[in-house]
């Protein structure tokens, strides 16, 4: 079992210690409310005050189970002594400058890293890097940029997306989303030239090349094909066999750049560092964020070289690649790779075996699915139906219990936790769960 060098404090399994939420936590909600905007999403009254390894702490003194890691971000635990001490460090010397304007060593090294593990292939005679890569501060702006890049590159417009994908709220990201209706509505016009067929099928592309590439959709006029390997929001859902690799081709046949986002499954979550990897599948660009710094705001475009030719200004962030960022993303990437995509791959086999047991006690959990700790069940009626409602009563009940959950796609449960979790605390949260059940 993989040895996690954390100093926690806090318990390693759940605690509740008053009626939730607590009197603290509920001053802060009515706080909250006078003044935050009302689009926040809140599952349930959790007030956060501070979190170790796989555990948070509400500001009443209760003690959770963190099963989200704060929307597959804590990617190294909250709080990794690793990380806090590069960040400390970085920001005793430098906190910003800005890599548009000007250099530092931080951006460059992470870049490096990044690049030489990009699945891209390899230069002739190893000269250079198979990667060029652009920061960012979140997934969308990875997204954003990335539909830049794509039109710029290939002087095309339109853009393939799919059915339950989600790149993000900003407008050309939230043009390609296509999640839930509420993240769209009223926000028209949306960005021109997207066209949205079903994820993860062959059907889908049969489709797309038997049918819009004859009828409605020339080819010739497509900048990219941007697909999840792994769709997040949409319900963690797993593509058929071939699926992937087949994108690549319609892409290579039709000059057409194959974007994959890996916000939500990259950075070692499903065992790999990109989850294209389980297909053996070499895209064009990349897009990557949240688990890259642990909880930092850092995202990042990895393209090939030939790909990134756009022209000094042409595009540009103040923040992204902040060196403090930077700094936790080093130390991350050096923590994923020292262990904690193994342990990933052994956690997550683990408690898919327990979710298929409980699939087996209470035929209402659908069977799992997923790669790594990116793990999903749906939750059915009597009928074998999906059924929302019992979804969010178990995600309610869970934390009452002291376990943090949240729900994807339409009526699935998502497991996503730091991937230092263990054996004891992957039991924890199944054990919980057959008690609601």
């Amino acid at each position: 079992m993989l040895s996690i060098p954390v100093n926690l404090n806090l318990p390693r399994t759940p605690r509740i210690i008053t009626s939730l939420p607590g009197t603290r936590a509920q001053e802060i909600i009515q706080r909250d409310r006078a003044v935050t905007s009302p689009s926040y999403t809140r599952d349930y009254p959790l007030v956060v005050a501070r979190g170790e390894g796989c555990m948070v702490e509400d500001v009443d003194g209760n003690v959770f189970l963190d099963m989200t890691a704060g929307i597959a971000v804590t990617a190294t635990g909250h709080a990794h002594p690793e990380v806090v001490k590069a960040i400390q460090e970085q920001s005793a010397r430098l906190l910003h400058m800005s890599g548009t304007d000007f250099y530092y060593e931080p951006m460059v090294e992470l870049a490096e890293k990044l690049a030489v593990r990009a699945p891209f292939p390899q230069p002739e005679n190893n000269a250079g890097f198979p990667a060029k890569v652009f920061f960012t501060n979140s997934g969308a702006e990875s997204n954003e940029g990335a539909i830049k890049l794509a039109r710029y590159y290939t002087k095309r417009s339109l853009i393939v997306a799919f059915l339950g994908a989600f790149h993000g709220r900003t407008y050309g990201a939230m043009s390609l989303t296509g999640s839930k209706v509420v993240q769209r509505a009223n926000f028209g016009p949306l960005v021109p030239g997207v066209t949205h067929i079903p994820y993860g099928t062959h059907a889908s592309l049969d489709y797309l090349e038997k049918q819009l590439f004859t009828t409605t959709l020339p080819p010739q006029e497509i900048a990219a094909i941007v697909v999840e390997p792994i769709q997040g929001e949409g319900g963690y859902i797993v593509p058929e066999d071939g699926f992937l690799k087949r994108i690549r081709e319609i892409c290579d046949r039709h000059g057409i750049l194959m974007v994959v986002d890996e916000v939500q499954a990259g950075m070692g979550r499903t065992g790999r560092l990109f989850a294209i990897e389980h297909w053996g599948v070499m895209p064009d660009i990349i897009t990557t964020a949240k688990g890259i710094a642990s909880g930092l705001p850092l995202g990042a475009i990895l393209a090939r070289p030939e790909l990134m030719t756009w022209p000094p200004g042409s595009h540009a962030t103040t923040f992204g690649g902040n060196p403090v960022a930077c700094a936790a993303g080093i130390a991350t990437l050096e923590l994923l790779e020292s262990g904690l995509m193994t342990n990933a791959t052994q956690m997550g086999e683990l408690l898919q075996t327990g979710l298929t047991e409980l699939h087996q006690k209470f035929p209402r959990v659908s069977p799992p699915r997923g790669k790594g700790l990116m793990v999903a069940v749906d939750l059915l009626d009597e009928a074998g139906n999906l059924d929302n409602k019992l979804r969010d009563r178990i995600i309610q009940e869970s934390f009452l219990q002291g376990l943090l959950l949240l729900g994807c796609g339409k009526a699935a449960i998502r497991f996503c936790p730091p991937l230092i979790i263990d054996s004891h605390q992957i039991k924890i949260a199944l054990q919980i769960l057959s008690n609601i059940l």
